[in-house]
């Protein structure tokens, strides 16, 4: 039990002999350096494009800091084990403004949906980037972090389970093309070795995952249903599972984890959010993709902050407006731009799609396995 505990924070490999092990070898790079870059940005139009044709979203611009008084940076999960890069701004006031480097924009998202007097069935998109500095660094966890970050107003009557499996159907019909897309202009992508994507998208409860592998901790469960479905939509994170553990700790305030879902024998599963992960054919390791999921409303906000022990969050600008409905009911999600760009080009490393820093021993692994990161 105390490998599901610690599994709970995330999938980083967390020793650098262990990511020497896992990292492919014999690997070349199907594409070189320059024909790289096109490729990223070829995967980058057509993903935003075609989010925003699928989605109905617009794009929008997209904050790098937050006050922190605001309540909007995103915590990721509810330990508090990872914070974010602050600093005080503002030269001249008498009280300088404390702000933070953006984790994410999740909670921004939703105030945005009011400033832009978005409808239900429109949204926004953005071309995010965030600075997570509790990170172990491997091959695919950087501190530089580039999302699709999108929310889109809902009706109350769309928070419900099928509502979200549409969406995640239009999403994942845009990673396969995108996939196609890019094969196209690089006919080298398409290699025997690396099959494509599943038209269709495997989903399950994260109960029926752990009823399936009882005795594993949540990455194992995850990449032995990997082996079965290439690639799945896992339901319901952050509700406290049968063996006591949520499936991955999940932050209270927006992805709604708590609403009652599905009835299977006699028992009730929770949440309307969920993961989608992939098998990665290149370094043989599950891939996450996207997180996403119909956000709270006042009631699971509440209960969801009561759960965690944070209802001193309620007085902060951000929840206070959820709590008073006066923001708007929504579903929105994140897609990291690098994990689908490694994982369309396969690529081996995160950091053969995009810069930011990497400790020297990391670095020094890549190169006797001739994965060049970018500087």
């Amino acid at each position: 039990m105390s490998d599901k505990k610690a599994d709970l924070a995330g999938p980083g490999i967390s020793t650098y002999p262990e990511v020497s092990k896992i990292l492919p070898p014999g690997y070349t790079s199907l594409l070189n350096k320059k024909d790289t870059q096109k490729a990223i940005y070829a995967v980058k139009s057509y993903m935003e494009e075609n989010l925003n044709k699928e989605l109905n979203l617009m794009m929008v611009q997209v904050p790098l800091i937050v006050d922190k008084e605001s309540g909007t940076n995103d915590n990721l999960d509810r330990d508090g084990s990872r914070t974010p890069v602050e600093f005080p701004c503002g030269l001249g006031l008498e009280k300088r403004i404390t702000a933070q480097v953006v984790q994410a924009a999740t909670k921004w998202k939703r105030i945005a949906l009011k400033q832009f007097d978005m409808k239900p069935g429109e949204g926004i998109n953005t071309d995010m980037r965030a600075v997570r500095k509790d990170y172990f660094l491997d091959h695919d966890h950087s501190s530089y972090v580039d999302q699709w970050d999108w929310e889109r107003v809902i009706n109350a009557e769309d928070r419900n389970l099928d509502f979200l499996k549409m969406i995640v159907k239009k999403i994942w019909k845009v990673f396969v093309g995108a996939e196609k897309h890019v094969q196209k202009m690089f006919p080298v992508l398409k290699d025997p070795r690396f099959p494509n994507l599943p038209e269709e998208l495997y989903f399950l409860h994260a109960e029926e995952l752990l009823e399936k592998y009882p005795d594993l901790p949540r990455k194992q469960r995850e990449t032995m249903i990997l082996q079965e479905h290439p690639a799945v939509f896992i339901i319901g994170i952050g509700w406290v599972l049968k063996d006591g553990y949520p499936h991955e700790m999940r932050a209270a305030d927006y992805d709604d984890w708590v609403t009652e879902t599905i009835t299977k024998n006699g028992e009730t599963y929770h949440g309307i959010n969920g993961d989608i992960l992939v098998w990665n054919h290149l370094t043989k390791r599950r891939h996450e993709l996207s997180s996403m999921g119909i956000r709270v409303n006042a009631e699971t906000l509440r209960t969801q902050l009561k759960f965690s022990d944070q209802l001193d969050l309620v007085s902060t600008p951000y929840h206070s407006a959820i709590l008073h409905n006066e923001l708007p009911l929504s579903v929105g999600g994140g897609i990291g731009q690098s994990r689908t760009q490694m994982l369309l080009l396969r690529k081996a490393h995160l950091g053969e799609v995009s810069v930011t820093v990497w400790p020297k021993q990391l670095k020094d692994i890549c190169a006797e396995k001739n994965i060049f990161v970018l500087e």
